[in-house]
């Protein structure tokens, strides 16, 4: 059953990403049936995962991330995919299209849990009794939330700059030449050439184009253009128009509020989380703070992301400024989370490759 449910998420989240990416590219009935294919398989993969941590947990009659036993290292990926697919479903309700960055990321997790993990780190261990505690539960689970929150957040930021970095401020559009004469439309209009302009995949909402040249049949109008969602204008010309349409402004904006929104959440998870680890680690060792690898790069990763909010706040940092910070902090956290664990000698080292 357990493998059943294991490599169920995983068809499901090599489902959705594979949807996603089909509707970014064909703006059809194809795309518009594999964003909701996306969508449905997301939220199976939600529930595949779920169900596999609870199952997990009947096994061996505890909470999952609780009690006195530890799955280590594959229970913890799986709810971090687990979480992501929660986020995703979250965000997908302002930015439709995310899930071409987000499920990629869900899916790493759990084929990392599944298919790279060595064996002994997928079972049951018992803890030691030093760190038999009701605040294993609470640091750990927190933790892993802040990890979800922050990844996605910097995911968004990294896509912010890849959109800035292709010249997103000026997306293409081209006019189809249509047989038909001009008719319709409402709104105004500054230049002289009416047309229908075309992006990929995505309306362009209300959007000004620059018409930089055309042909003599429209006697070589040039100019700026507002168009709106519901202008539909149809012309007859020959030959193609060429445009430059500015629709991926919004877009821009709407991942860099969004990735600040999301470091916002992950902080403070972040912030408790360490703190409850650190009394933890004092009923423990009696110590609040001993400078173990991890705890060390969850310090220097609460510090990077100390600093994003406090420029963000405090010195008005937005868009690439900030994108590239948080870029800096995506490899901060990976380290945190998983270089730390296999690759440092410590109390959270896994001893995979030391």
């Amino acid at each position: 059953m357990e493998n059943l449910l294991n490599n169920g998420s995983f068809f499901f989240l090599l489902c959705s990403m594979s949807f996603y990416w089909i509707c970014a590219f064909f703006n059809n009935w194809l795309g518009l049936w594999s964003k909701e294919a996306g969508k449905f398989s997301i939220i199976s993969a939600n529930l595949t995962m779920f169900f596999l941590l609870v199952y997990r947990g009947f096994q061996e009659n505890h909470f999952p991330l609780s009690n006195h036993v530890i799955k280590l290292f594959y229970e913890a990926l799986i709810f971090l995919s687990w979480s992501f697919t929660i986020i995703h479903l979250i965000i997908e309700t302002q930015l439709p299209w995310t899930g071409t960055i987000l499920a990629p990321t869900a899916l790493f997790l759990n084929a990392f849990a599944s298919f790279q993990l060595p064996e002994s780190l997928q079972k049951y261990n018992s803890l030691i009794p030093a760190l038999q505690s009701n605040w294993l539960m609470m640091h750990v689970t927190v933790m892993l939330l802040s990890y979800a929150t922050l990844i996605t957040g910097c995911v968004l930021a990294i896509a912010l700059l890849a959109l800035i970095g292709t010249g997103s401020e000026r997306t293409p559009s081209v006019a189809r030449p249509l047989s038909a004469k001009l008719r319709g439309g409402r709104g105004n209009l500054t230049s002289r050439a009416t047309v229908l302009p075309l992006t990929i995949g995505r309306p362009l909402d209300e959007t000004k184009l620059k018409v930089h040249s055309a042909p003599p049949p429209l006697g070589g109008a040039s100019g700026e253009a507002r168009l709106h969602n519901q202008d539909l204008f149809f012309f007859e010309i020959e030959g193609l128009l060429p445009l430059w349409g500015e629709p991926l402004a919004k877009r821009a904006n709407q991942l860099d509020q969004l990735s600040f929104r999301s470091i916002g959440i992950g902080f403070p998870l972040l912030t408790v989380g360490i703190l409850s680890g650190s009394v933890w680690a004092n009923e423990a060792w009696g110590s609040y703070w001993s400078w173990d690898p991890k705890e060390t790069w969850s310090f220097i990763t609460w510090i990077i992301f100390a600093i994003y909010l406090h420029l963000r706040l405090n010195k008005k940092w937005s868009g690439v400024k900030s994108a590239i910070l948080a870029t800096i902090g995506f490899f901060v956290v990976w380290i945190c989370f998983l270089g730390v664990n296999f690759l440092a000698k410590g109390l959270h080292s896994y001893g995979w490759f030391v």
